[in-house]
């Protein structure tokens, strides 16, 4: 299995974008987002995601992001699972000023909308992301050197019971524009182990 560029397909596709087998480069339009319901109230749902479809339900894709042109309030790009409007998750880096940006991923599920985050220093313009399946659930790890990942989140996606699709997108939610370029892509086996501890309760 690897991640072929000639099967991606688009949702929404952007104005500006160029696909090659080592690099896809993104240019974001103003008020692109996704986001759903929580808190805001509000529903965005009409940021450019490229993706591959796969029946395989334990696989690793890893990508590294270079945002190095970003400079508006909740410019982002990373790692996605688009299943359709309601359910989704997204890994990525958000500007937020020339102090701090926010590290974080998305999950929605059935309409709704949730986001963990934690603050890294603006200075950071590439991240590396591995997105892991285990059936129907999902980790998002990143790493600065493409060697080293860390756990950013472990998540469900309810309807993710049959072939999903995954892949990149890039967004810029306020009155911005910036190029997103996404390159080292690989996909595999799954690098997420399955759990050692616990066991599953019996009716689980």
């Amino acid at each position: 299995m690897a991640f072929d560029v000639h099967n991606l397909q688009w949702t929404r596709e952007p104005e500006s974008f160029s696909i090659s087998t080592e690099r896809i480069e993104v240019v974001t339009k103003p008020h692109t987002d996704l986001w759903q319901r929580t808190y805001y109230h509000f529903r965005n749902d009409n940021a450019p995601v490229l993706q591959m479809t796969t029946d395989k339900r334990f696989f690793s894709f890893v990508v590294k992001t270079d945002f190095t042109e970003s400079h508006h309030r909740f410019d982002q790009c990373g790692v996605v699972v688009y299943l359709d409007s309601e359910n989704w998750l997204k890994g990525s880096i958000e500007y937020e000023n020339e102090r701090f940006q926010h590290l974080g991923s998305v999950v929605t599920n059935q309409g709704y909308s949730d986001w963990a985050t934690t603050e890294i220093p603006a200075d950071v313009k590439t991240m590396w992301y591995r997105l892991s399946r285990r059936e129907d659930d999902f980790r998002i790890e990143c790493s600065e050197d493409g060697a080293t990942f860390r756990q950013m989140r472990v998540c469900h996606l309810h309807k993710a019971t049959g072939p999903v699709r995954f892949g990149v997108y890039a967004c810029s939610p306020e009155d911005s524009s910036f190029r997103a370029v996404f390159t080292n892509m690989e996909l595999g086996a799954c690098a997420w182990e399955a759990h050692d501890g616990q066991q599953p309760d019996e009716d689980a």
